[in-house]
């Protein structure tokens, strides 16, 4: 979960709905879906000219145009949605659907909730979104290099029941980790591994260095916003234009709150509501303040005669329904993000890059206890868990997880507001309680979205039945 400047500090807000949970339990191959025809992602190398003018080699897409970043997704909340995986990579991979609260067997995780999609193969998956709001998609194979090389794409959720604004702008932020001649390096430095990670060297959004887009003259612009990087924590504000925080995490905030500063970690996503300035051919700037010499994310230009249209002319956002979170018959499972003296190579659930430089209640994944693929606790499906998180390391941690929303209950850190996500940025120091219903069974992977933290250690899962 993000965390918002103190001025923005949020009431709890929890809705309490009851939800069907979908079926899966261990790995297997989908049940059949009675869904509309499945559209076709295949993960693809491509060139792309994403710094300088030579164009970077080996770059990964979902899309169809020689050097398209991953389309952006449209699905309606309630609507079956199908999905056919063409895998046209040199190596395995599948999808993982961020955010989504759907199957286990749709997860995308191999060995955990489906098999590797080998070279040449195809994977159906077939789902029914039950919230509205931003999400987005990735592999869950060698992550580090898949996603690093480009392979994200951004997932708009559609309800009917939404206001209308006068346009809607997607960004897909991300880094790339390029030298001076506009080509791949490194992906990783092990000493930044264990550390706040190996950042990227070209900062980009939709893929291009500091885009501009257009939007109508004193209108309400909806900025989706993905942070889709495997490194780096935004700290955004918005210069030039009065804006508000409609949704984290695809949640609707419980009452909008202006756009100060917000920090916004790998994984995580956040709805804008913006008012244009009225005057045609004024700049709007999105900044990113850390480090702590701002830098151009995108900009936005006023166009066309004034709307003069308010932020107030556009009506809430519709909840999504959660399920009731019982504190009376809770039980608490204690999470230690820690530092681990072993340096092993360890296998992740995707892969490894020969270190284990991070650990959960002490164990790396897999860690050399009796069994060292167990899940970090077995949750009894529709139960309350106060899942204590404790950070006793000098770094930051966007901790996500799988398949469930969790909200906010306390934090040692006083301005961190109540909320429901899939997704918190724990601070170092910081100790905080995360109310969990168990609604959906499987195995749900938990782990740091840092993906170099992932895969030297941070990572687990929960079993749900």
């Amino acid at each position: 979960m993000p965390h918002l400047s103190r001025r923005a500090f949020l009431k709890s807000s929890v809705i309490g709905a009851s939800r069907a949970a979908g079926a899966g339990l261990g790995v297997r191959w989908p049940q059949a879906f009675a869904g509309p025809a499945p559209i076709e992602l295949k993960p693809r190398p491509t060139d792309a000219r994403i710094f300088g003018e030579i164009p970077t080699k080996n770059v990964f897409t979902y899309g169809e145009a020689p050097g398209a970043m991953p389309p952006v997704l449209r699905l309606k909340r309630g609507d079956p949605f199908s999905a056919r995986l063409v895998n046209q990579l040199d190596e395995p991979t599948t999808i993982h659907w961020h955010g989504l609260r759907i199957a286990n067997e749709m997860d995308g995780v191999p060995f955990l909730t489906q098999p590797n999609v080998s070279p040449g193969r195809s994977f159906d998956y077939g789902f029914t979104p039950p919230d509205a709001g931003t999400f987005w998609y990735h592999p869950h194979c060698n992550t580090l290099e898949q996603m690093g090389h480009g392979l994200a794409g951004v997932m708009v959720v559609e309800d009917p029941a939404d206001p209308v604004f006068d346009a809607e702008i997607v960004l897909n932020l991300r880094d790339w980790r390029l030298g001076g001649n506009g080509q791949f390096i490194g992906q990783f430095k092990p000493r930044d591994a264990a550390r706040s990670g190996t950042f990227g060297t070209v900062r980009t959004a939709n893929w291009q260095v500091e885009p501009s887009y257009d939007a109508p003259s004193g209108g309400v612009v909806r900025l989706r916003i993905a942070v889709t990087d495997v490194t780096r924590i935004l700290q955004l504000k918005l210069e030039g234009a009065e804006a508000e925080i409609l949704a984290i995490d695809a949640q609707p905030l419980p009452q909008r709150v202006p756009l100060d500063l917000l920090i916004l970690s790998p994984g995580q996503r956040a709805d804008i509501a913006i008012r244009m300035p009225a005057e045609e051919g004024r700049g709007v700037t999105l900044t990113d303040h850390r480090p702590s010499t701002p830098a151009t994310v995108a900009t936005l230009r006023s166009v066309g005669p004034s709307l003069n249209h308010a932020l107030g002319d556009v009506g809430p956002l519709a909840p999504n329904p959660q399920p009731e979170f019982d504190l009376s018959s809770a039980t608490e499972i204690p999470l230690l993000l820690s530092a681990t003296a072993e340096q092993a190579a360890k296998n992740s659930i995707c892969g490894s890059l020969g270190y284990s430089f991070w650990a959960i209640n002490k164990v790396p994944w897999p860690g050399d206890t009796a069994d060292p693929l167990a899940p970090i606790e077995e949750l009894k499906l529709g139960k309350s868990y106060v899942l204590t998180m404790k950070n006793v390391t000098p770094h930051a941690h966007p901790i996500h997880l799988h398949g469930m929303n969790f909200t906010v209950l306390r934090s040692t850190r006083e301005d961190v507001p109540k909320l429901t996500s899939d997704t918190y940025l724990i601070f170092p120091d910081e100790t905080v309680q995360l109310g969990l219903v168990a609604d959906n069974p499987g195995d749900w992977v938990f782990h740091c979205h840092i993906i170099e933290h992932q895969k030297t250690g941070m990572t687990g899962y929960f079993r749900v039945a």
